[in-house]
């Protein structure tokens, strides 16, 4: 498979899995208004016309989809080796290692001052992504010992209701910390129901004074958001120097993009995002020291944006057909891991790095929270 880039043309290549010196492209011409539209449609509808692994890319990362790359890949400019040279940074081990620390702690102080941190999620609606995730905390909170509170409503319930089981875990002196369970329904304004909850209970560091805190200078947010703090937790569990660095973050929102670009900040890097309006991203990115993808795009960076002997962050979590999984899907990241492997010098895996981290560090913050309320140190 061959990806050839021009201003407004885009070159469908498929090569056969039986031959891989075997191809053939069809060169298809698009104005601005048919990219935007292009831009909108989903990998499986090219699955649905096209059954061989299939790269589509207009200048811009924010029109690249690719389902499948290869270290083979002839369009790969940074020249490799043939063994994988970057150390897999394990973010299941790390988790594992942060909760039996927090298992301790909460031990110390039931034993103490006889008080056992407690977390309350709400669920709205049946998503079953969303509830999966709800189980996984469940599951952890029960791992290390957090009491754990769970309500759940149905799509049609009302804002209004969401808010008062909110208000009441507000009150409750056992809950320490609150996650509503995003996303929320659609006829639902997310920031009046996360602004509901109690600054002192925001254990996903979601509330605007959470975040103000963070980006100001001599300010302390009370909570910082679970991925991006798994993140720099990886870091600092792998000795990985932040200071002085440039780093690059690959995406702008508010839940990951945005708070660890600060916290990159905090750590005294030199810090550039790069989002949808970037022009030439893989100029910028390939300076970076340290990357941290964020955007949702399967196998978007490439083996030729990395810079050799970068530390790369892959928060990316991209389901992509695959016919040879037992599920018809396997997972994969915002980087190219074939690729980015034989150059960076640290990776994360997709599944198992940065995952791992966000339930840990929820847990960590819920802990924090109890300490905090209850005055323990």
């Amino acid at each position: 498979m061959a990806l050839t880039k021009m201003t407004s043309t885009i070159i469908f290549t498929h090569t056969s899995s039986s031959s891989p010196s075997s191809s053939t492209s069809r060169l298809i011409c698009f104005n601005n208004t048919k990219l935007q539209k292009l831009q909108k449609l989903t990998i499986s509808h090219y699955r649905r016309s096209n059954p061989v692994p299939i790269s589509i890319s207009s200048r811009g990362f924010s029109t690249t989809i690719i389902t499948h790359c290869s270290s083979s890949s002839s369009t790969t400019a940074t020249q490799v080796n043939n063994e994988t040279s970057a150390n897999v940074i394990d973010g299941k081990r790390v988790a594992k290692d942060i909760r039996e620390e927090i298992a301790v702690e909460i031990t110390r102080m039931k034993e103490a001052i006889g008080i056992v941190p407690g977390l309350a999620v709400i669920l709205v609606g049946d998503r079953k992504d969303s509830a999966t995730y709800v189980r996984n905390k469940k599951k952890a909170c029960d791992s290390v010992g957090i009491n754990s509170y769970e309500v759940r409503l149905a799509e049609s319930s009302t804002e209004e209701e969401v808010i008062n089981h909110i208000s009441k875990f507000n009150d409750d002196a056992s809950v320490h910390g609150i996650l509503v369970q995003l996303p929320l329904p659609s006829h639902m304004d997310e920031q009046n129901v996360l602004n509901a909850v109690c600054i002192e209970k925001d254990v996903d560091g979601f509330h605007p004074l959470n975040i103000g805190r963070l980006a100001m200078r001599g300010r302390e947010p009370l909570f910082v958001p679970c991925t991006p703090k798994g993140c720099i937790e990886l870091l600092h569990r792998y000795d990985i120097p932040i200071k002085g660095k440039r780093a690059v973050v690959i995406g702008r929102s508010n839940i990951v993009g945005m708070p660890a670009a600060l916290l990159l900040q905090r750590e005294d890097a030199t810090v550039s995002i790069v989002h949808s309006r970037t022009k030439n991203p893989e100029e910028i990115v390939r300076q970076a020291d340290i990357i941290i993808s964020a955007v949702g795009q399967p196998n978007m960076v490439r083996g030729s944006w990395v810079k050799p002997g970068a530390v790369l962050i892959d928060v990316g979590i991209n389901p992509v057909e695959d016919q040879g999984s037992p599920r018809g899907y396997r997972l994969v990241g915002d980087i190219c891991y074939e690729e980015a492997s034989k150059v960076a010098s640290a990776i994360t895996p997709v599944p198992g790095g940065v995952g791992p981290m966000t339930i840990a560090m929820l847990l960590s913050n819920t802990l924090l929270s109890a300490k905090r309320i209850h005055n323990f140190r």
